[in-house]
């Protein structure tokens, strides 16, 4: 399989983008290889710029839940395109969008669109902290939530540790603030409370976390952190970037039977274009400018190209048996990968969560961060190699979630476990 042009365009990347990537995880670095440069999709297929086809299981990391250039899509962006790109001004499609929202996350009474996950995890903070007179937040160890500086720390050792800066160039006073807790432990947040109870504004969290790998909450957990932040006048935001419309039509919240005080959504909702929410309650959402006192804006938001194929995949995935396909998908592939590696004799498990799942190269269980990082990642990268070689497009990351789309067939899964079973047993 040759990627001479790839390899040839990522020398001219290098020279003008920064590493040669816009996002630091396509460089592929922790998994020895080079990037592929991809040149155009087709429902579960990608095609790199040599010609190469593969099997796609990033989804442009969770988007593409219908696989890549649905028909559907693609005639709507191109009808909403034909009457303008962007005004700067309302439109109808905006509120469209935010009723469609509502009805399906009933806990965003009032909803606020945006261009990125990044601007929309941003946003619920700052507000929560407008909302509260509190500064303080707590995040889980691995969880990711964008690049904003108060979520770029890393933690320390101990249960609740008060975050320090995890990026070159955020300050100690961004990070200062941020409190770094486990995964799946109520006693580190129970301690945190006990500590700062009265200046913690909110907690935020994947309810599934997608960012350490596949991390599924344990029984009880997130109906803990909704009764401790009750008792402690603090907010619950739920990070449903990745979830929302992937765990199930209400996402994570629906499946799991949690009302969270605001929530992010993002992918799903721009259909494969640069949109996301937030939204909750609307005493607290009714402080944001220009009824309150609490700041956002972006010149993009609501941009009416995204808002249409968004609602476009929505109504879609509202269509009966859709999920029960994701399911039976994610299942298929799931139960091969994990046959797979016990075939090859290979300690591994198996996070899974419908149709988004990781294979951890190690015995496991993975319940958190600190477990997900016991996983072998040079096994992991010889397996991403091997598996790119015979035509499979995975996350080049241990730590990070394979996404099905329902462009993928009951063939493609089983290509894709038969690769998996000749590159572990290669390696």
């Amino acid at each position: 399989m040759s990627i001479q042009r790839s390899l040839s365009i990522f020398e001219r990347a290098k020279a003008v983008i920064p590493g040669g990537v816009n996002s630091p995880v396509r460089a592929c670095r922790s998994v020895g290889a080079d990037p592929l440069f991809i040149a155009q999709g087709d429902g579960a297929r990608i095609t790199d710029v040599d010609g190469n086809t593969y099997i796609d299981l990033i989804g442009s990391w969770g988007p593409l839940i219908l696989g890549h250039s649905h028909p559907a899509i693609l005639d709507t962006i191109a009808e909403a395109m034909s009457q303008g790109t962007t005004f700067g001004a309302p439109t109808e499609i905006e509120v469209r969008f935010a009723e469609t929202i509502r009805a399906a996350y009933p806990s965003m009474q009032m909803v606020r669109a945006l261009s990125s996950g990044t601007e929309a995890t941003m946003s619920a903070l700052r507000l929560a902290r407008g909302f509260t007179g509190r500064a303080k937040i707590i995040k889980t160890d691995g969880g990711y939530h964008g690049h904003a500086d108060c979520l770029l720390v890393s933690a320390g050792s101990g249960a609740a540790t008060l975050g320090i800066p995890g990026s070159a160039g955020v300050p100690e006073g961004a990070a200062r603030d941020t409190i770094v807790v486990p995964y799946n432990d109520l006693a580190s947040v129970e301690a945190a409370f006990t500590t700062h109870g009265a200046d913690i504004a909110a907690i935020i969290i994947e309810p599934i976390a997608g960012n350490m790998g596949l991390v599924a909450p344990q029984p009880g957990y997130l109906e803990g952190l909704r009764s401790i932040t009750q008792k402690h006048g603090a907010l619950l935001i739920f990070d449903e970037v990745i979830t929302g419309f992937r765990a199930g039509f209400g996402g994570a919240q629906e499946k799991y039977g949690i009302t969270p005080d605001l929530t992010c959504l993002g992918k799903i909702v721009g259909g494969g274009l640069p949109a996301a929410a937030f939204g909750g309650r609307a005493d607290i959402m009714q402080k944001l400018a220009p009824l309150g006192p609490v700041y956002q804006a972006g010149t993009l938001s609501g941009n009416p190209l995204a808002m249409a194929a968004g609602l476009a995949v929505i109504e879609i995935l509202a269509r009966p048996g859709t999920y029960d396909r994701l399911e039976a998908l994610g299942k298929r592939l799931g139960d091969g990968l994990l046959a797979a590696a016990t075939e090859a004799g290979i300690p591994s498990c198996l996070n899974r969560v419908g149709s988004v799942m990781t294979l951890f190269f190690t015995a496991g269980p993975v319940t958190d961060y600190a477990s997900a990082k016991s996983s072998d990642t040079n096994r992991f990268g010889k397996f991403f190699r091997n598996m790119r070689d015979r035509g499979v497009f995975l996350p080049p990351s241990q730590f990070e979630a394979m996404f099905v789309s329902l462009a993928h067939t009951d063939d493609d899964i089983d290509q894709v476990i038969a690769a998996a079973r000749a590159s572990l047993l290669a390696s």
